[in-house]
């Protein structure tokens, strides 16, 4: 590897420590209904968002609450000597992407067909520590 490679992927590796994130791959909720549920919470303080997701009827927010509480347990391996109440997390990015699709076949009258799309997605989200600018500006 080359010089310059080499230190574009070791800036990259210590931008990497500083944040923790969690990932849900292949969940079988279409990712439009899972976006609204992201949408819903991005940008937010963790303690914010977990309450939100806990008391949401949506499914998809049993599933995004699981997935945060599993990115704060990401942060505190990463930070042994911190406390997530007194390092103003919050949530830096959530998206959404869409998965594998699973057709199937319905039954249909006449002889026919009809096609189901059963859709999955792939959630990311990354935490990040509100610092006094930014908590000032917010």
């Amino acid at each position: 590897m080359g010089a310059r490679k080499h230190k574009a992927a070791e800036a990259r590796k210590e931008a990497r420590k500083s944040v923790s994130l969690a990932k849900l791959n292949n969940c079988p909720t279409s990712p439009r209904k899972m976006r609204l549920v992201a949408d819903m919470v991005r940008g937010m303080d963790i303690n914010k968002a977990l309450y939100l997701l806990k008391f949401n009827p949506k499914e998809a927010s049993g599933r995004l609450e699981k997935l945060l509480l599993s990115a704060i347990a990401n942060w505190r391996a990463k930070n042994d000597g911190l406390r997530v109440e007194d390092s103003n997390l919050y949530i830096k990015e959530i998206f959404v992407d869409s998965g594998l699709q699973m057709k199937r076949l319905r039954t249909a009258p006449q002889g026919r067909g009809y096609r189901i799309r059963k859709r999955s997605n792939h959630v990311t989200l990354v935490l990040g520590t509100k610092t006094s600018e930014t908590a000032a500006v917010n």
